[in-house]
Order: structure tokens, then sequence, then C-alpha cells
């Protein structure tokens, strides 16, 4: 039900090619000219780094002020002991966005994107050209079509918000849930 734009660049048995994902990303407008072997590399260990530390995830919280009782929050961030945490901020300049900030609730760092625009312009498109390639991978999928629900405002409709109520704790497995106050 949920597949990223286009085919997606390789697969286990199938590895991705640098042709064939420079091809994709100049394709995509994501870059004016095709990427190096370096960067390609960089890339792509971004996607195996995140795969294993990385967490998309969409948070509900009910907002009686808002003309929609649900605000929806998407989020994408990779953790990582202080020590361990300089690939934090090279991903941070890769994405050319984020923040890192302290997580005081296991003394790790902590780097977020939680602007939509920057999800939808940076973090999307590099997983789609980049795909993980773990469980994690069915998560991006509907944090991505979260994410495209969102721009298009269909959260702001009883139908839209009823979906992504059902979408968002599959994400991760799971492993977090989501208990509306009252029926939609």
């Amino acid at each position: 039900m949920y597949k990223c734009k286009g085919n997606t660049v390789g697969s286990l048995s199938d590895p991705v090619t640098t042709e064939s994902v420079s091809s994709r990303i100049h394709a995509s407008g994501l870059t004016r000219q095709p990427l190096k072997d370096e960067e390609i590399k960089f890339a792509s260990y971004l996607s195996g780094y995140v795969d294993g530390e990385g967490c998309f995830s969409v948070s509900l919280n009910p907002r009686k002020k808002m003309n929609n009782t649900w605000e929806v929050r998407p989020s994408f961030s990779v953790s990582q002991n202080a020590e361990r945490s300089a690939f934090l901020f090279k991903m941070k300049e890769y994405f050319s966005c984020g923040t890192i900030r302290p997580d005081r609730s296991d003394n790790t760092l902590k780097y977020e994107i939680r602007s939509l625009d920057k999800l939808i312009e940076r973090i999307i498109p590099h997983f789609e050209n980049f795909p993980l390639r773990s469980e994690k991978q069915k998560s991006f999928l509907i944090f991505t079509h979260i994410c495209q629900m969102l721009k298009s405002k269909k959260h702001l409709t009883s139908d839209g918000i009823s979906e992504i109520i059902a979408l968002a704790p599959t994400i991760n497995n799971g492993k977090r849930r989501y208990y509306p106050l009252k029926k939609i």
C-alpha cells in the first residue's frame, strides 16, 4: 500500500550501483550534478547508520483550542552517546537542517528534524534514493505517507485525521501507542 515514488533503488539481492543512484538523484532534482563516488558512499553509510540508530515518529497531541482537535507532529531523529556523536554533526551538515540537543532521559545527544517542509524536501528524498534495509523501511514508508497527508492538509478532515491516528502507532513496530481522548 505504501511505496516510494518510482522504483526502489536496489534490494538485498541487487545492490545499488553508483550509476543508478547517481542518475536517479540527478533526475529527481536533488542535485544539479551527478554525485561522486565518495558522496554516494557517505549517503549509503548514512542510511545504514539511521537503520541502526534512527527513528521516524509521528506524535499526536490533543489540542482543544485548535480547529482540528489533534496536533500531528512528524519527527526524524538519531541519538548517540556523546563520545560517539561526531557523525550527528556530519548528518546535520549533510541535510543542512535540524538541531542537535542533549536528551537528558538517557544521556545522549539527539539530532532531530521536525519541520514538515525539511522532512519532505530533504529527509524523505534521501531515504527514497538510499533506502533502509531493515524493517525500519516500513516505518519510513508510513511516515512518508503521513507527511504527504499533512502537506496536502488531509489531517484537517475527519477521515484524514482518523487515518493518521490509525497509522501513527504502526510506526516503529507499534512501540508507542496513542489513545484518543474522545471519539472523532
